[in-house]
């Protein structure tokens, strides 16, 4: 198992939902690579309510990405793991 906890993974945090398949592929992924995102449940209201307003779209998984004092917002699991590859690669 590779692990990714070398990574600076400031600046990025992770919007789910507990009971969502997507969600937990992602999770489960940072589990087994030992990736520590920052978790924000949207079943809590503030954050919704930032991923509404930031990401445009009340889907999850969505992983908030800031570098450089620029905001992106990736959707869909699957992407968002290769996200997370490529930095380990990098």
């Amino acid at each position: 198992m590779s692990t990714i906890s070398a990574v600076d993974l400031s600046g990025l945090a992770l919007y789910m939902r507990p009971s969502c398949p997507y969600c937990i592929r992602v999770t489960d992924y940072c589990r087994e690579h030992g990736v520590d995102l920052e978790l924000r449940n949207i079943a809590e209201g503030q954050h919704l309510e930032a991923l509404m307003v930031g990401g445009g779209k009340r889907q999850v998984p969505c992983l908030r990405i800031e570098r450089q004092g620029q905001v992106r917002w990736l959707y869909e699991s699957l992407d968002i793991i290769a996200y997370l590859q490529a930095l380990h690669a990098n």
